[in-house]
């Protein structure tokens, strides 16, 4: 089967994120499809971005051909980022002809997170006689009008609605990887058989094989706290709002008066002002650290004792989570600590670790001193608890098959 995956920040393990596109696509390029990635030559989640000639470049990438589209660079969530979203969508529309002749697709998935690419999706999917799949990783424009706190009457917002409805309407399937989204979608034009719930994943063999060594800096420091008898709370990832690490810092500044600490690494828009934080409330007891290659984190959360996780107390998380630092966290080992309110829960689904209310650092202090009177033996059941529910659900081998699967 020709597969044709329409994902405005795909990625690849060169470039960067967004890597659900290349891991699913590499997998099906296993199983015997070819398969073709359209994306945006510029996403701010990439750390290296494609060399364009002219319009549309073509890159081979482990058997995947990739079709860059030209698009202006942007920084932060404003008026430029919205630019970058219109100019690709509507340069697929310009080149739908041309990625048809060049794909003959038997099947078109256009992947969120915004719904404009559905337009130029379902023409090459006509054109080509192909079944057309609608896969949300977001739901947009939902995401910006309650979280972003932008009005649903903004003529932006109306017009990215009337899309993400028409997609819903003329998408053979919808993939959703929020496992209570069903409801929503249903509301805005979804028949109900249409919904297929499919969540994010891992590598589980590029896991396994990662050869990267920790920098020095963290390795020494880890090294440190352990000797110094600290129950080491780790956290890996971006620094941003909806991370919840300033509720982390506030259980930090409880839990002053006993031998844990707490380890932040990652890079993000809040980390100056958590720092600045951290320093008024002379937290010595938490260590902020730059980030590390994808590859070195095996090693850095094998450093740790616990991890945590939150989310800000947010009505929109009823339709589920999905986060990639989880399958992470859960493939190392490690009990994690929760802090959540949400449509899921894979914490207390699988039995890795403790889920606590979010915004209450009491809560998180309780978990932390109950996983550190643990012994090691029990702290260490429930990390392969956390393990065997990932290589069951959520290798990337499995989420592929299952995807064609169900389609």
């Amino acid at each position: 089967m020709n597969i044709l995956l329409i994902n405005h920040y795909a990625g690849s393990p060169g470039y960067g994120m967004e890597y659900r596109p290349f891991y699913l696509a590499r997998e099906w390029v296993r199983l015997g499809h070819t398969v073709s990635i359209v994306a945006a030559s510029f996403s701010h989640l990439r750390t290296l971005e494609p060399v364009m000639s002219g319009g549309i470049t073509e890159e081979d990438i482990e058997g995947i051909r990739y079709f860059w589209l030209r698009t202006p660079r942007y920084t932060g969530n404003g008026l430029s980022r919205a630019v970058n979203a219109l100019v690709f969508s509507l340069s697929l529309l310009m080149r739908k002809e041309k990625i048809a002749r060049n794909c003959e697709p038997d099947l078109v998935i256009a992947s969120s997170p915004h719904p404009f690419i559905v337009l130029g999706a379902r023409t090459i999917a006509r054109t080509s006689n192909a079944k057309l799949c609608f896969e949300v990783r977001d739901l947009w424009p939902l995401t910006l009008v309650e979280l972003g706190h932008i009005s649903p009457r903004h003529p932006f917002i109306r017009v990215m609605q009337w899309t993400e409805d028409y997609a819903y309407r003329v998408s053979d399937r919808v993939v959703s990887l929020l496992p209570k989204a069903r409801r929503h979608m249903i509301d805005h034009g979804m028949e109900a058989d249409k919904f297929i719930h499919l969540p994010n994943g891992i590598d589980v063999s590029e896991w396994w094989q990662t050869a990267a060594s920790l920098p020095a800096l963290h390795r020494e420091e880890l090294r440190t706290l352990k000797e110094d008898g600290r129950f080491i709370v780790g956290y890996a990832g971006s620094h941003g709002l909806a991370n919840a690490l300033d509720t982390l810092l506030d259980a930090a500044a409880l839990a002053g008066k006993y031998p844990v600490s707490f380890v932040l690494v990652g890079q993000g828009s809040q980390k100056g002002l958590l720092q600045e934080k951290a320093r008024k409330l002379g937290l010595t007891n938490v260590t902020f650290l730059p980030p590390v290659e994808k590859a070195s984190i095996p090693e850095l959360l094998a450093m740790t004792d616990a991890l945590f996780i939150g989310w800000e107390k947010k009505p929109f998380y009823r339709f589920g989570i999905s986060p990639n630092k989880l399958m992470d966290y859960m493939m190392a080992a490690k009990p994690v600590i929760h802090a959540v309110e949400a449509g899921d829960d894979l914490v207390a689904e699988s039995g890795c670790g403790i889920s606590v209310p979010p915004a209450n650092p009491e809560a998180i202090v309780a978990s932390v001193m109950r996983l550190a009177g643990m012994t090691a033996d029990e702290r260490g059941g429930m990390g392969r608890r956390g393990r065997e529910y990932v290589l069951a659900h959520h290798d990337y081998k499995v989420l592929a098959r299952q995807f064609l699967e169900q389609l």
